[in-house]
């Protein structure tokens, strides 16, 4: 009586058919114009009082407010647009800071020897 000589091999099952969850593949063509009409439209779903429809390839609001949904979607457009201009014009300014704040320092050193060369050459007559 081996101890491990009888081993368990189970035979293989054969795959599944994947069976469809929809049926409208088995109406004909007349039915199902009735049923989802000639016109399929852009999808259209309610969450929470909220009208979505689905155009372009984005889901647009279309009720609530005194804004368009595409409205709405052009302003967030400018208004991303207008604070990326606003950054890089905050950047050039605290460049321009810089460089003015650069060019004064240096200033102030040359009139700084300008003085001390004037007292030099004074002391000298």
């Amino acid at each position: 009586m081996p101890l491990f000589g009888n081993t368990f091999s189970p035979k293989k099952t054969p795959p599944r058919k994947s069976a469809s969850l929809s049926n409208l593949h088995t109406l004909d063509r007349s039915t199902r114009e009735i049923e989802l009409g000639l016109e399929y439209g852009a999808p259209v779903m309610n969450i929470g009082g909220q009208s979505l429809k689905f155009e372009e390839g984005q889901w647009i609001t279309e009720s609530g407010g005194n804004v368009s949904g595409k409205e709405l979607q052009r302003l967030k457009k400018r208004n991303q647009q207008l604070e990326e201009e606003n950054n890089l014009l905050k950047l050039k300014v605290d460049l321009l800071l810089d460089m003015l704040s650069e060019t004064t320092a240096e200033t102030h050193l040359i009139h700084k020897e300008l003085e001390e060369v004037k007292n030099h050459t004074r002391r000298k007559k």
